[in-house]
């Protein structure tokens, strides 16, 4: 069994918590028993999780050695340069070595549903969205690469793992692949 969930944001990509106070987890969106998360998913980024009871699927997922690229918007605090983003699509220097390329590029503000708690909004200081596909999972990798351009993320939303697309899941809700 295969499931695509949109996981909302300050959910943990897990069943339980032992922290006080608990924070959401899984638990609370009626999943299928028995299966678990293929991959992860920080507590404040969003969008598609891919969870299984198949062992060998999960690994496959999951494992660098078969390359599947996860794709991510990104809403970036400033206004991304064209050498920004070919620095990101380059690969950047991460404190952990540098970063395989990506692919990387400019997109229009996508229709999202809204986020809660809200973005910070400033006035005076300018946002855009970039589409991200990265071929390895680093922790916060997508975080760190676009503050070591200089364009600190604001909302991480992952679209898609692979052939696997989020599609037009609003979040909480999930499908069986």
């Amino acid at each position: 069994m295969l499931i695509a969930f949109n996981k909302p944001y300050g959910v943990l990509c897990q069943f339980t918590d032992r922290s006080t106070p608990p924070r959401p987890t899984l638990a609370g969106f009626g999943l299928p028993p028995q299966v678990y998360a293929a991959g992860r998913l920080d507590h404040d980024s969003e969008g598609l999780l891919l969870l299984t009871d198949d062992g060998t699927l999960a690994h496959r997922l999951t494992d660098p050695r078969h390359k599947q690229p996860k794709t991510y918007w990104v809403q970036v605090e400033g206004d991304p340069t064209d050498e920004q983003v070919a620095m990101l699509a380059r690969g950047v220097v991460l404190n952990d070595g540098p970063t395989r390329p990506a692919q990387a590029r400019r997109i229009e503000g996508p229709t999202l549903w809204p986020r809660d708690p809200p973005v910070r909004f400033r006035k005076t200081v300018p946002d855009a969205w970039l589409e991200i596909a990265i071929s390895e999972g680093r922790n916060r990798q997508v975080r760190r690469m676009t503050a070591a351009v200089g364009l600190p993320t604001l909302r991480l939303v992952r679209v898609a793992i692979g052939p696997y697309r989020l599609g037009d899941l609003a979040p909480g809700q999930w499908r069986e692949i």
